[in-house]
């Protein structure tokens, strides 16, 4: 990269300190989708300073969305003084539940031993700011530059990004002809180059029994002890066939090579009562049992495989168990997602990695899903990769923090790249 960006950047090293803990105070937690209008404004006002055209959207009618939780998006753009190629940044505004185990104020935005602490911070706040003032340099030292540059903050990507990129890329904001290169900062260390996702499938199981006194669970049919047969059939089964298949995707970390599955949740009998309510509980055998699966799955394995093998499982269940019953209800799927590392973006930023950092890059993929899936799928830009600041073992972590030199490389290798991307050639 030219020294002169190299140097606005290094200038702007308070700012960017001060536009990641602006952004860490609103504390944009999903769900339930809070103060998303309140970042999109925030942004709004800092990128119009910088002569951005912006746009507001609320993605009305996705999940989600309601008068006391609208879903909104802003979509800022700064045109160059020609034609050419569109870099499109995207970020992410929602963060997730804080969770116990915090020794920093989770909205606080503490600056420590060079580090930024809060809830946001790593994923993907810290992206976000960096990917502004990367643009801001670069803009200030190149005025001449072609193209476009894009910067997106969108909501709901920590429950599918339906109520944000999925609804842009519908309304063609991600269209190939009006957008080239796509960079989501979300945090895949600095020095990574990240291709693409695992794929995701979410059910819920429902077993299924009969009310009775609790003196008498004989006269009933507990829906928990189904669920336990469930869980045991997955524990001797599913677990250990998930284990032994590897991908040839460059999934991070080592663990997320193989397929895997998360129990998110499991509700059975009665529902918990209120704080406030310090009475006993009624005696009743539980005639309702459900849980929530996540099983995250590779390439190499088909959709239809993924949803069989547990189908076959409950399948087996009814057949063989006295009185058991299910019921399987489909949450959502998405399909892995790779981008070709001969990719412009993909080859644009490796170059920039090397000319900042000095450094080949590692090519990883994610072991969660992201926005990319959306920006393939239905926008059908395959050029399109994430790149960001942050450790991703560090994301939805209590204590979550940014390192602020981090953030620093990151900025000059997005700048790097709008410099081979949007300069005219020699």
């Amino acid at each position: 990269m030219t020294s002169k960006t190299s140097s606005a950047i290094d200038a702007k090293r308070d700012d960017l300190i001060a536009l990641t803990q602006d952004i860490i105070h609103i504390p944009t937690l999903n769900p339930p989708g809070q103060d998303y209008r309140a970042i999109c404004e925030y942004l709004d006002r800092r990128l119009s300073a910088h002569g951005f055209e912006t746009q507001m959207i609320r993605a009305h009618g996705t999940p989600g969305d309601s008068e006391k939780y609208p879903r909104w998006n802003i979509i800022a753009r700064r045109e160059g003084v020609r034609g050419g190629d569109c870099v499109h940044f995207n970020s992410h505004t929602d963060v997730v539940e804080v969770g116990e185990g915090w020794t920093f104020d989770p909205f606080g935005a503490e600056i420590s031993d060079g580090k930024i602490y809060g809830r946001g911070t790593c994923d993907m706040k810290g992206g976000l700011a960096a990917s502004i003032i990367a643009a801001e340099a670069f803009i200030e030292t190149h005025p001449d530059f072609e193209g476009a540059i894009e910067i997106s903050g969108t909501a709901d990507e920590e429950s599918g990004g339906y109520g944000g990129v999925a609804y842009l890329a519908e309304q063609g904001f991600f269209n190939p002809a009006k957008v080239q290169h796509v960079i989501i900062p979300e945090p895949l260390h600095k020095d990574r180059i990240c291709l693409g996702h695992r794929g995701g499938w979410w059910a819920e199981i429902e077993t299924k029994g009969e009310i009775a006194h609790g003196s008498m669970p004989f006269l009933g049919d507990c829906a928990v002890r189904h669920m336990g047969a469930v869980l045991h059939e997955f524990e001797d089964k599913l677990f250990p066939a998930m284990a032994a298949r590897r991908t040839d995707m460059p999934v991070v970390p080592e663990g997320a090579r193989s397929s895997t599955m998360n129990i998110n949740s499991i509700h059975g009998g009665q529902a918990e009562q209120a704080d406030d309510f310090d009475g006993l509980p009624a005696h009743c055998v539980p005639d309702s049992c459900r849980i929530v699966i996540d099983r995250r799955f590779l390439a190499e394995e088909p959709l239809d495989q993924v949803r069989n093998e547990v189908t076959d499982l409950l399948e087996g269940l009814r057949a063989n168990r006295l009185d058991f019953d299910y019921k399987l209800t489909e949450l959502n799927a998405v399909l892995p997602s790779m981008t070709d590392r001969e990719a412009p973006v993909v080859q644009t930023v490796s170059r920039a990695i090397q000319d900042v950092m000095g450094k080949a890059p590692e090519y990883v993929a994610s072991p969660g899903t992201y926005d990319q899936k959306h920006i393939d799928r239905i926008g059908k830009l395959k050029n399109c990769i994430a790149y960001g600041p942050g450790i991703l073992e560090l994301a939805h972590k209590p204590d979550e923090y940014i390192g602020i030199d981090d953030m620093m490389d990151s900025a000059k290798v997005m700048a790097a790249a709008l410099e081979s991307l949007l300069l005219p050639k020699s």
